[in-house]
């Protein structure tokens, strides 16, 4: 059990994300402390090890039958999001699972529902609520500073996790849809399914899109089995209309921006490197806002996902990107495969989806993810 002062953590998969994210910020957080580091390629366990302590696991089964360990950081393959999460609240202990939360909606049932059961704390690694230029930009849309909102045009686009990953090259686990389960939607565009309806208050209700494979190929020159591109129309349920890119060909840079427009002018966000927050008012008033930078796989700044964390267990309070908020960007992602399969416009489940008795399959395959790297300085967490 988590003392008043410390949570402490095992650790499934040590790649990029791990490593560089949670690792990391984990290891700067006087409370926390890293006890137990699981990965297949065991070089990659002891490497983060080496570098925020504690130590390399044997097995899946340690860390779960461990009783000096509190809480688990779940990042392996996407397929093995909700097999993992369910594992650790039947052993007893909290889950910080990264996105997307799991490979269907009916796991992502299952998460909330195991958390629920055992009485412990699902978080999901949606990072980008916590950037700088998204929490003002928050606060302006609160302060209703361009008036009503109208539509929103959103994207979140690089050159591929073949790129940064630990698992560079074309045989990376990204591209593979038996362990990824979806290609930049998944990675990159989720984070917009989470983040738009917490700036605008109000959850996605529907999608028309066009998910493709336009350019990247295999270890082998075969197209991936995952899109490298989707492109989307979304509905929200307060009648908001808006588009969101996702990409993994957008060579010489990265994109993360958006431009959200009201009754009263137009916010652009993440698109000026020196005002990362823009407000263009109808009556020719400009204001710009230096609030820092968000994180690029170049330039990192501090997620606060692993520290908020932290905060939820000591102080005993419900994360605020819960498994229900991660189950309706699952939704989102989910609805947008489905519109672009179909060809035409589907509405999204935001409700839970009955669980099936069966329950999450078995280990299918090995624990590992790599992600794009997050590092920065950590802050205390408050004491229970």
């Amino acid at each position: 059990m988590a003392t008043p002062e410390k949570v402490r953590f095992g650790f499934f998969g040590a790649g990029s994300i791990a490593l560089f994210r949670h690792g990391l910020e984990l290891s700067q957080n006087p409370a926390a402390e890293i006890v137990l580091v699981y990965d297949p390629i065991k070089s990659r366990a002891e490497y983060l090890v080496k570098h925020f302590g504690g130590k390399v696991a044997a097995s899946e089964e340690e860390i779960l039958k461990s009783k000096e360990i509190d809480a688990v950081i779940v990042a392996a393959y996407n397929n093995e999001h909700a097999r993992l999460t369910i594992a650790a609240f039947e052993a007893g202990k909290h889950v910080l699972c990264e996105k997307p939360m799991a490979i269907s909606l009916e796991e992502g049932s299952a998460m909330v529902a195991a958390g629920k059961k055992a009485g412990k704390k699902l978080m999901i690694g949606h990072n980008q609520c916590l950037m700088a230029p998204h929490l003002k930009a928050k606060q302006l849309l609160q302060e209703g500073i361009i008036g009503d909102v109208l539509t929103f045009r959103t994207s979140f686009c690089h050159g591929g996790p073949e790129r940064w990953s630990q698992d560079k090259g074309p045989h990376t686990w990204f591209f593979k849809k038996e362990k990824a389960y979806v290609g930049s939607m998944g990675d990159l565009g989720i984070h917009k399914t989470y983040l738009l309806p917490w700036l605008l208050g109000t959850d996605i209700a529907e999608v028309g899109a066009f998910m493709d494979v336009l350019h990247k190929k295999d270890d082998k020159g075969k197209p991936i089995t995952v899109d490298d591109n989707a492109m989307c129309i979304l509905r929200m349920a307060n009648g908001v209309i808006g588009q969101l890119t996702s990409s993994w060909t957008f060579y010489g840079g990265e994109d993360n921006s958006t431009i959200i427009t009201g009754t009263k002018g137009y916010m652009v966000l993440g698109a000026n490197p020196d005002y990362q927050v823009e407000v263009f008012l109808d009556n020719g008033e400009v204001i710009r806002y230096k609030v820092g930078a968000m994180a690029t796989n170049t330039v990192q700044v501090k997620s606060g996902i692993p520290d908020l964390f932290v905060d939820c267990i000591l102080d005993d309070f419900e994360p605020p990107f819960d498994g229900i908020k991660g189950y309706k960007a699952l939704a989102a992602v989910v609805a947008c495969m489905e519109s672009s399969e179909a060809g035409k416009i589907v509405k999204v489940q935001n409700e839970l989806v009955p669980v099936k008795a069966a329950g999450v399959a078995k280990k299918s395959s090995p624990v590992k993810k790599s992600s794009p790297a997050k590092s920065s300085t950590a802050k205390k967490a408050k004491k229970a």
